[in-house]
């Protein structure tokens, strides 16, 4: 009897859902690419910084749920989720980010960004999506209408997420924080994707394992006893201090850490001092520590604290103040979801734009959803053309880097790839049983 009631419940949810006109997903994408290329354009011209996601996140809210999903706002701040449930079977979350960067567009588009902000000083500064979100929340929109059209084709619980703050990797952990996997379903898997500025437009790169580093901030003040410029031996030197740790500190990487552990420690900032005959009291160094393992990111950072802790000592120097902050875990790309996804990306590119990607030093919070037990995916969605890639590469130049006034994707065939791909991993994932 039991089985009976299945296969009448299957028949009544597959009656009941939409049926997908559209061949394939390729062909939705086409047929509806001009409208997916207008909400581009618009947050691409409406950026808002970490925090202050309030319009984009409720255009986001908006379209999905014009789209036919369930849809919650408010989720850690800016947060957005939005369920499809579409009978038994699994959950799949996907997610966008939706936040943009402090730089001024300096791509010279017809499009470019004027969008400008009030810093807390006074000084006022660009705003643009220099790291892709925007292409990344227009391709969730599309991913989502597709699935929502063609519900026919798929069976279990999509959950979207659009994320707050993840360029300061404070946005996922405020998800989780606020019930992301409590207050609504927990899924089995997470995928997402993120625009690469060195892969062409139509291809994509996966990386099974560490991905994407653990990321620490780290500030330290280094403690001193001011005086005369004239007169250093009545003083405590705060910068000769600094200049001796900024040495130091790289020792950690070169004979503390294993060769084969990526580690990197670096001082991006450091400042001290009012005028060239005075002593200051203090100095000031800013720290970027990265790593993958969570072994060596704990070495790294207790290694930071004894190598200050001992040049003060070796100075006669008040104890320096250490702070660590904005730490975010690597980011690992499930092995079996890996293998499973990369087959699927084959299938709808075809082998020659699929590569495996190699594991670089950047961070993203997307990496809190695998730490909280879910297998997850990033993989990167090419987003610059060959053409331009080649022009590029006969000029003796890269192509322009994430965060850089001067990228910007072609839209249109990183949007087309883009919802192929995850549409079929959706496809792939909540098969129809």
């Amino acid at each position: 009897m039991k089985s009976v009631l299945k296969i009448f419940t299957v028949l009544v949810v597959a009656l009941s859902s939409p049926i997908c006109s559209a061949q394939t997903v390729e062909e939705w994408t086409e047929a509806n690419l001009d409208s997916l290329v207008k909400l581009y354009m618009h947050l691409h011209t409406h950026p808002e910084l970490s925090f202050q996601e309030k319009e984009t996140s409720k255009r986001i809210a908006a379209e999905w749920e014009k789209a036919g999903y369930e849809v919650t706002s408010n989720v850690g701040g800016f947060g957005v989720v939005a369920i499809l449930r579409n009978g038994d079977g699994l959950t799949l979350m996907l997610r966008t980010d939706l936040d943009a960067l402090p730089v001024k567009e300096e791509t010279g588009l017809e499009y470019a960004s004027k969008v400008t902000v009030t810093n807390e000083d006074g000084s006022k500064t660009g705003v643009m999506h220099a790291c892709g979100h925007d292409i990344h929340m227009a391709n969730l929109v599309g991913v989502a209408r597709y699935l929502a059209s063609c519900q026919d084709r798929w069976q279990g619980t999509l959950i979207l997420i659009g994320q707050p703050a993840e360029e300061r990797v404070a946005g996922a952990k405020a998800m989780l924080e606020d019930g992301l996997f409590t207050r609504f379903p927990k899924p089995d898997f997470g995928v997402a994707l993120h625009v690469g500025s060195d892969i062409a437009a139509g291809k994509v790169g996966y990386r099974a394992g560490y991905a994407l580093a653990n990321v620490d901030s780290v500030d330290i003040t280094v403690k001193g006893r001011g005086g005369h410029g004239s007169a250093p031996h009545t003083t405590v030197d705060p910068i000769i201090q600094a200049a001796e740790l900024v040495v130091a500190l790289q020792s950690i990487v070169s004979r503390e850490i294993k060769p084969i552990e990526p580690a990197v420690i670096t001082v991006g900032s450091i400042h001290s001092g009012t005028k060239h005959n005075i002593i200051s009291d203090e100095c000031k160094l800013q720290l970027t520590v990265r790593s993958y393992s969570s072994e060596v990111r704990q070495q790294l950072l207790d290694a930071i604290e004894r190598k200050a802790k001992a040049v003060a000592i070796g100075h006669r120097a008040p104890a320096p103040v250490v702070k660590f902050s904005e730490g975010t875990p690597s980011l690992y790309n499930d092995d079996d979801l890996t293998a499973k996804l990369s087959s699927v990306f084959v299938r709808t590119l075809g082998v020659d734009n699929v590569e495996q990607v190699d594991p670089v030093m950047g961070a993203e919070d997307f990496s809190l959803y695998g730490k909280a037990g879910v297998p997850i995916l990033m993989y990167r969605l090419g987003s610059v053309s060959q053409r331009r890639l080649d022009q590029l590469k006969m000029a003796g130049r890269t192509p322009p880097s994430l965060h850089s006034s001067a990228y910007y994707p072609d839209f249109e065939l990183t949007l087309q790839t883009g919802i192929a791909t995850m549409s079929n991993v959706a496809l792939e994932l909540l098969p129809r049983q």
